[in-house]
């Protein structure tokens, strides 16, 4: 069956951005915000583990739901004390986590051709951080304006990669079946979508290679080789 919905992970796939290097400024940076509060390590240990509850989300709530039912009671304060000094963390401080990133220039030109070419077009990035982190992120990867079915977030997902869950309720969203996507990422976590019947392609630039225990991609390439292959398989008029 034709492909109806193309799926694109963003950080190491539309975004030039490498974990290692940006999760460590980040932590710092937010930790600093809270240190007048709690000692940075001691924040940084609680986030880390109310991420891992969302990690292993099972579908029971949003991504955020559950990250607030374990975060708040393990750092012992208010979500109504905490929320305004995280909101002005992502205002004022996360844009400054720019620098660690860099632009792929071919990313806007790929995502734009699935546009023209009438395909639905998600943001799949993993659902750990809020819609402005994810927002920002985007426009510093150039791909943003544009009308997408969904771009997943911690507020509106119920489960986070590679959890197999969270591409089913991608799928429910936009109400494709999955024989009907391609899912495109540059790691095995992106690539496992192929259990459902999603067809996947693995972005190799910035990939940190393949566990033989996940599904071989059904293609690999660049992105402009993606863009090439999107175009030939779009069915003629």
């Amino acid at each position: 069956m034709p492909i109806k919905a193309i799926l694109f992970d963003l950080d190491g796939t539309l975004l030039d951005s490498d974990m290692n290097t940006f999760l460590p400024h980040y932590l710092e940076r937010l930790g600093g915000r809270i240190a007048h509060l709690l000692l940075p390590e001691q924040f940084i240990a609680c986030l880390l583990q109310a991420t891992q509850a969302m990690v292993i989300n099972n579908g029971r709530a949003t991504n955020e739901q559950v990250f607030a039912k374990a975060f708040y009671p393990l750092i012992g304060r208010s979500r109504e004390e905490i929320d305004p000094i995280l909101a002005d963390f992502y205002t004022n401080d996360f844009p400054q986590l720019r620098q660690y990133t860099h632009r792929k220039p071919e990313a806007r030109q790929v995502v734009q051709t699935a546009f023209d070419l009438g395909y639905d077009v998600v943001i799949a990035t993993n659902p750990l951080f809020p819609a402005t982190a994810i927002e920002q992120r985007m426009e510093w990867a150039g791909i943003e304006g544009l009308p997408y079915k969904l771009v997943t977030s911690y507020e509106n997902s119920r489960a986070c990669k590679p959890n197999l869950l969270y591409y089913q309720h991608i799928l429910e969203a936009i109400h494709h079946q999955a024989q009907d996507c391609l899912v495109v990422g540059n790691e095995p976590m992106d690539m496992v979508a192929a259990q459902l019947g999603c067809a996947t392609f693995l972005v190799t630039d910035h990939s940190p290679g393949l566990d033989p225990a996940m599904p071989e991609p059904s293609y690999r390439g660049t992105l402009a080789d993606l863009g090439a292959l999107i175009t030939l398989m779009t069915p003629l008029a």
